[in-house]
């Protein structure tokens, strides 16, 4: 198993009307990372009725910097003005500890 030394924390929120179709966006979204070897982990998240997130990590900042530049990345950009209230806010991070199976 690789080790993990970075990581992503991407959330967004919903515009009213939409969340049942970005809860959708997501779930299909594990499909796309899925086909990424160097994607360690990849968790989409509900915070609230509205709010999202994504955590991921990665074993290097080049396979960080390759998932989001790749599909996911993309897609997100692309359908941001559709379907979320504000741009994106993603967080780019250090993994300091981690236990994966």
């Amino acid at each position: 198993m690789a080790d993990v030394k970075v990581g992503l924390y991407v959330y967004v929120e919903a515009k009213p009307g939409k969340e049942e179709e970005v809860a959708d966006f997501l779930r299909q979204g594990l499909d796309v990372v899925r086909e990424e070897p160097d994607t360690v982990a990849w968790f989409a998240v509900r915070l609230s009725a509205a709010g999202f997130a994504i955590f991921d990590v990665f074993p290097t900042d080049s396979a960080r910097q390759t998932h989001l530049n790749g599909r996911l990345g993309s897609a997100l950009m692309e359908r941001a003005g559709e379907l979320f209230s504000q741009p994106p806010s993603i967080e780019r991070l250090d993994v300091l500890a981690h236990k994966l199976p």
